[in-house]
């Protein structure tokens, strides 16, 4: 019987921004990170433009940003699904190419 091989799902650099000049910390949070806001924390450019590069394998993810301790969807994101809490996560899709 013949091994069939695995090929590795390559990962892709995936950078989040929101627009926030009154914000004092942001952190990108969601089910690629176990939701734990301490993993990705967001860093503060000019005119309160907040940014977070990670890398994610293909797949279908939730998240919110976590801003000075208020969650917030992505205004950005039209995409979003109901949560168990009875509010919305934004989605955002990764597809393999």
């Amino acid at each position: 019987m013949k091994k069939q091989s695995r090929i590795p799902t390559k990962k892709r650099r995936v950078t989040f921004k929101l627009i926030d000049s009154w914000a004092r910390e942001i952190s990108l949070v969601g089910d690629f990170n176990q939701w734990d806001p301490e993993r990705h924390p967001m860093k503060k450019g000019k005119q309160g433009r907040w940014t977070k590069t990670v890398c994610l394998t293909p797949g279908i993810y939730q998240y919110k940003f976590l801003v000075d301790g208020k969650w917030i969807t992505d205004k950005r994101n039209p995409v979003s699904c109901t949560n168990s809490f009875g509010g919305r996560n934004s989605l955002i899709s990764i597809d393999s190419k």
